[in-house]
């Protein structure tokens, strides 16, 4: 399932948006601040984001902006109550790729956020890899050679997560918001369990990539034997 992050403040119309998008197979995180967004997309690998321009502490156009200068080009789809004509320009200036009035018809959104998911993010490879590790998010699957395993959907997120960080140290939390998202709530212990089946996996197609516990601080992605 996909998995979405939408930065709006108004609480009914986020949840009508997290049903409707719930209904298309869409899954829906939610926060209504900039300064929550900024720091949610740096923990979790979403596949696009749906942004008010109103926020309680600024534009999310600034937001918006703040994510390409940071090279982070997952797919925006900007939703307003502005809709004159300069301000689309505006936000299609600042990095949008697509521009929604309010008010709008659900099916709209929906169509309009499937279109984004189809979009190739150009700064992230299709298929990240990893030392001798490569993942295949479309078929499930991690690689290393010849061999492949099945990862299960959280599993999957957590090693996207792992890799995408290039040996840095990664928070539990982080790791955990990624599995699950923000708006489930983790059962205790569920990292421990997707991590364990995840070794043996590495381990099953034969990686010298180790998930290590580095105590206090998180989980690194690591080669064997190094330090």
């Amino acid at each position: 399932m996909s998995r979405i992050l939408l930065i709006e403040d108004h609480e009914r119309l986020a949840r009508l948006v997290c049903k409707g998008l719930g209904a298309a197979g869409i899954a829906v995180d939610v926060v209504a601040r900039v300064d929550m967004a900024w720091a949610t997309i740096r923990r979790v690998p979403y596949q696009a984001l749906v942004i008010d321009r109103g926020l309680p502490d600024g534009d999310g156009l600034v937001l918006l902006r703040r994510m390409r200068r940071a090279g982070i080009g997952m797919p925006c789809l900007v939703l307003t109550a502005r809709d004159a004509l300069r301000d689309r320009v505006e936000g299609l200036d600042a990095g949008a790729d697509d521009y929604l009035p309010k008010p709008f018809a659900m099916d709209e959104v929906v169509a309009r956020v499937r279109a984004l998911l189809r979009r190739p993010v150009e700064v992230r490879p299709l298929d990240p890899h990893h030392g001798d590790l490569t993942l295949r998010p479309a078929a499930g699957i991690m690689c290393c050679g010849e061999e492949s395993v099945a990862l299960a959907p959280a599993e999957m997120q957590i090693m996207l997560l792992l890799l995408r960080k290039h040996g840095e140290v990664v928070r539990r939390g982080a790791l955990e918001a990624a599995g699950w998202g923000l708006g489930e709530a983790v059962t205790p212990g569920a990292l421990d369990v997707a991590l364990h089946r995840i070794r043996r996996k590495l381990l099953v197609i034969g990686s010298r990539q180790r998930i290590i516990n580095v105590r206090a601080l998180g989980y690194v992605l690591r080669e064997a034997g190094k330090t």
